[in-house]
């Protein structure tokens, strides 16, 4: 079932929605962004279509939803704490496929991993449905279909906007009552084909050939490049690095709560052991688990796809013009030149 909404008509299904749901979208945040005079786009709740940002991709992804930057777990006093109360109300969220499937690779991650769910994290992915948009291709640091995440069938409503209104279908019987008396239409959503950026990930299955790329010197190029200033990992779809801090309240150390709070495994000090020791001391170090992590250790351990979803937030968001696209293409050209070297 599909139905066509003008402006007006879809302030009125908002308005209605927003009774029983809370509606995040991307939204533009004037004045906000990272350089003079620019805005930034995020996930936050929208009032109205206007709100809606569909024709640029967000600055940060839809993670921020279900796990904000900063997130209280507990109160605690000195003889007891309290866990955070429960978010009551369900959450809309319209968001691009590579946002949708970046959740999927989140929920792997909390939910069940080594036996634990993730309370906080479950208890906002529970009241969250997906309502898809339709995504133009995104920009030129975009690699979606490299990374199989440009397609997805797990929406309740599919929305393709325009700069009169939206095309809308209904996938789940239950929103149907907030588009009745509405022109109906048949629209079925489209999907991104192909990228302008195209991504192949290399073939790490050989033990030997992982152990020879991880002490390939093409990882100390980053010594010099990066910064450690952690851009990447925020502005990424499906990192969940974190750590957590109590913060006292007034003067007594007792009395206060535990928050957590969003980190970055690219930060100098991330992995910091007892002694003062890190295990990643220098940035390139820290670039090879990450890259590492994306592209092998995560489907390894959950099976099913990498973690990167190929949105290309992070190459947009380096300060030093860091793209994961070409980090992945060297990597390739270590494995080529190291399998080489095996056969000789």
């Amino acid at each position: 079932m599909g139905y066509l909404l003008t402006m007006d008509q879809g302030d009125d299904v908002l308005k209605a929605l927003r009774k029983d749901y809370r509606v995040y979208a991307p939204k533009r945040f004037p004045q906000e962004g990272r350089y003079s005079d620019t805005d930034m786009i995020r996930y936050a709740e929208v009032e109205s279509f206007g709100d809606i940002v569909w024709d640029t991709k967000s600055d940060f992804p839809a993670k921020e939803v279900l796990s904000p930057i900063q997130q209280t777990l507990f109160y605690f006093t000195e003889e007891e704490f309290r866990a955070s109360k429960d978010p009551q109300k369900p959450i809309l969220l319209l968001a691009r496929p590579c946002d949708i499937h970046a959740q999927e690779v989140q929920s792997r991650i909390y939910a069940g991993n080594g036996g634990f769910d993730d309370y906080y994290y479950e208890r906002m992915r529970n009241l969250v449905t997906f309502a898809m948009m339709e995504c133009n291709g995104g920009d030129d640091t975009c690699f979606c279909v490299s990374m199989g995440s440009n397609r997805t069938d797990n929406y309740a409503l599919a929305f393709r906007f325009s700069g009169d209104g939206a095309l809308v279908q209904v996938a789940d019987e239950a929103f149907k009552p907030y588009f009745s008396g509405l022109p109906e239409t048949e629209y079925h959503p489209a999907f991104v084909e192909e990228n302008a950026l195209k991504v192949s990930v290399p073939d790490l299955d050989d033990p030997e050939v992982r152990g020879l790329l991880r002490q390939h010197p093409m990882w100390k190029e980053y010594d010099s490049r990066c910064i450690s200033c952690g851009s990447c990992t925020v502005a990424c779809a499906t990192c969940t690095c974190f750590t957590t801090r109590d913060i006292q309240y007034g003067d007594n150390p007792e009395v206060g709560e535990r928050r957590r709070v969003t980190d970055s495994c690219q930060i100098a000090g991330f992995d910091q052991m007892a002694g003062q020791r890190e295990l990643r001391p220098t940035p390139g170090e820290r670039m090879r688990y990450k890259v590492f992590h994306k592209y092998y250790d995560y489907k390894a351990r959950f099976g099913g796809s990498h973690m990167c979803v190929g949105c290309g937030r992070c190459i947009r968001r380096c300060p030093e013009c860091i793209s994961i696209a070409a980090t992945v293409e060297k990597m390739n050209a270590a494995v080529a030149e190291i399998k080489a070297d095996l056969t000789e």
